[in-house]
């Protein structure tokens, strides 16, 4: 054998590994790509179906099967309040009470956070899970699929300027991701890695290579 056939298949087997870790660490990660959708900022809120991407602005019957219900409550200028279907609900500080916290990228989110299905105002300064004003903010969530099982999933809302009294702080949703396996944790912000098409795109290059040799 060659110096180089030698060389080559050690590559494609090397490639071969590394691609398959990343498609088993990132393939099941279902991600919306970029949405930038202004969210109403009142009491019905946005609706978001996060399996079929839909979003819209009024009443929840405009978006069958929803999941994730931000909406601003009567008091408040933040208003930064959430509400979820039956078994799904918002990452909070504690089970059950509580305003959706800001998480940072990576934390994991799955069966052992704490969730609550109708969060109060979320709070906006410089403390731990607090929210931030024009920045990005990401919360976790979970919610029942129309399969019946639970997943987890990440949502990244960009806040307006901290606004004069009186006057509300605007919110517009990012993107979103959720973990397609059914019960699997997510890291707030996870998205599915590239590597692999990438890894792809180099085997194929070495094999042409070989062919026209």
């Amino acid at each position: 054998m060659r110096l180089s056939d030698r060389f080559e298949k050690h590559f494609l087997v090397a490639a071969a590994v590394a691609m398959g870790a990343t498609a088993a660490a990132n393939a099941a990660v279902v991600y919306s790509g970029i949405v930038n959708f202004s969210c109403a900022v009142d009491l019905d809120g946005t609706y978001i179906n996060v399996q079929t991407n839909q979003l819209s602005s009024g009443p929840g019957s405009g978006v069958p099967g929803w999941d994730v219900n931000p909406y601003r409550a009567s008091s408040g200028i933040s208003g930064m309040n959430f509400f979820s279907p039956t078994g799904g609900g918002m990452v909070s500080a504690a089970a059950g009470v509580g305003p959706a916290i800001n998480l940072s990228a990576g934390t994991l989110i799955g069966a052992s956070s704490n969730f609550s299905s109708a969060t109060s105002s979320a709070i906006f300064g410089s403390g731990a899970g607090q929210w931030q004003y024009a920045s990005n903010n990401i919360v976790g969530f979970r919610f029942v699929a129309s399969s019946g099982n639970t997943h987890y999933g990440w949502m990244r809302f960009l806040m307006g300027s901290q606004p004069a009294t009186g006057n509300l702080v605007t919110r517009t949703v990012v993107d979103f991701g959720y973990e397609s396996v059914v019960g699997a944790s997510i890291q707030a912000g996870a998205v599915p890695a590239p590597g692999a098409l990438a890894l792809l795109g180099v085997a194929g290059l070495v094999g042409g290579r070989r062919r026209r040799a």
